[in-house]
């Protein structure tokens, strides 16, 4: 039985008062949290003085890395003039009306209006909302499923959390609820038959997607889901040609695509938004986490005109739009978004991404021959690198074992943090990161899989 490590007092305090999110809690005793206490460009360190290079910009978030002063300055200044107000009831701050327009202008097609929420999760709720809405509108009030797709994660709400397409997400919690779907997840390492090439995976997949429309009814269906990239479900990098061909068979059954940015949009791609790396065209977008840089909590769905003016239409017919949050549209969340926007341009953090993408990828490519890892995926600034038992046949490690939480513990001894999604470790640094900094990350997460290796030879864990 392992030992329970000593613990400082604020590790003790923490377990003695804190409920962890996505966290084996069952175990938190004898693993000890982590208190980070402060943070600087894309290091953070602990109340041990420790840095670590943070690898995941906290939670695919912190774009801009720690401790921005021209962040802390508009921040300071908003909170100074009007620290809170709401857009409930036809008010309206200067804020939230400049980051609106903010998103219109970088927006990959036409968009009419901005709705603001405080989360990514409270976003892709919304969007399930505003679908329903917009069908009750139009008199189509049997298409209101929804598309998600398996691996897929879009929230922990309970709307979102069923959109997700997570086993861990639904078991124990009484989910998903009805009238959510999901299609399979394009993920051609894991997925894709014996033989089959990436086109063909493509084809079949696209076609499941048509059989399930045709099988519960185009009529019934509102809309589909999808990250560009698909993160939290272990950085899913799609086939070429799939976005366009599932694309094909939405238009044909009248089916919106609501375009789930939430980690992939303002530059982590390379460009602002996934949408436009991956060639999807989408109806509406979500958006949360690097539109404020983290720095505030905020999120927003975009739509386009027609489909607000069928809000209005239903608006007229019930009395009000009866949609909103608190702390949606905050004027610090909407300051801190207009600020980071406009650093994003000024700095050119596009162009950076683009510049460090190959040394990325060539990074990444280095890491796909090591022994533990059976496949390396990428895009932009955001990878993941999937730990198997064997590489031949793609073999998964038994989940019980651990293996990537195992990893994770393993870069934060050499000073990274990087996330195990399931036995995938994740990548997303800030993208403030210089090329030095980058490499310093590869070689760490280098010496974890070394020691992750090890650990598994020791202990067995490739016994099928």
């Amino acid at each position: 039985m392992t030992q329970p490590i000593p613990l400082t007092n604020l590790q003790a305090r923490d377990i003695a008062s804190v409920l962890h999110p996505y966290t084996p809690i069952h175990k938190l005793g004898e693993m000890g949290p982590l208190v980070i206490e402060r943070g600087e460009g894309v290091y953070v360190y602990d109340t041990q003085g420790k840095p670590y290079i943070e690898g995941m910009s906290g939670l695919w978030c912190a774009g801009l890395g720690f401790g921005d002063e021209e962040m802390v300055e508009a921040a300071t200044a908003q909170l100074r003039s009007l620290p809170y107000y709401h857009l409930f009831g036809a008010k309206g701050t200067e804020s939230a009306i400049e980051l609106a327009e903010k998103l219109k202008e970088i927006a990959p097609m036409p968009i009419s209006k901005v709705f603001f929420t405080s989360s990514g999760s409270e976003a892709n709720d919304t969007q399930v909302k505003l679908a329903w809405y917009m069908n009750n509108a139009l008199g189509r009030p049997d298409k209101k499923k929804i598309i998600s797709r398996m691996k897929a994660y879009h929230g922990v709400t309970v709307m979102s959390a069923s959109l997700t397409g997570l086993p861990y997400n639904h078991m124990g919690w009484d989910l998903p609820v009805d009238r959510v779907l999901h299609t399979d997840c394009p993920h051609y390492y894991r997925f894709g038959a014996e033989g089959e090439s990436e086109a063909e995976f493509v084809a079949r997949i696209v076609g499941s997607l048509r059989d399930l429309i045709e099988r519960e009814g185009p009529d019934t269906i509102a809309a589909m889901i999808a990250e560009p990239v698909m993160g939290a479900g272990g950085v899913i990098v799609p086939p070429a040609g799939y976005y366009p061909a599932i694309q094909e068979v939405l238009d044909e059954h009248d089916i919106i695509l609501i375009d789930d940015e939430v980690i992939n949009g303002f530059g982590r791609t390379g460009n602002w938004w996934g949408c436009q790396t991956l060639g999807m065209k989408p109806t509406t977008i979500s958006a949360a986490k690097q539109l404020t840089a983290a720095y505030a909590p905020l999120g927003a769905v975009m739509v386009p005109e027609d489909i607000y003016q069928a809000y209005v239409d239903h608006s007229a017919k019930i009395g009000t739009f009866g949609h909103g949050f608190t702390y949606g549209g905050h004027p610090l969340g909407c300051a801190l978004g207009v600020k980071a926007i406009e650093i994003y341009q000024r700095r050119d953090i596009l162009g950076h991404v683009r510049k460090l993408a190959p040394v990325f990828e060539k990074r990444m490519r280095k890491l796909a021959d090591h022994p533990l890892v059976g496949e390396a995926r990428y895009c932009g600034l955001v990878g993941g690198v999937e730990l198997v038992a064997d590489k031949a046949t793609r073999r998964s490690f038994d989940a019980k074992s651990g293996v990537g939480a195992q990893c994770a513990r393993f870069c934060e001894a050499h000073g990274a943090i990087l996330r195990g999604i399931g036995d995938t470790i994740a990548l997303c640094p800030p993208m403030i990161i210089t090329e030095s900094e980058l490499e310093e990350l590869f070689d760490r997460l280098e010496k974890a899989l070394d020691d992750c290796e090890a650990w598994v030879s020791t202990q067995g864990l490739r016994a099928s």
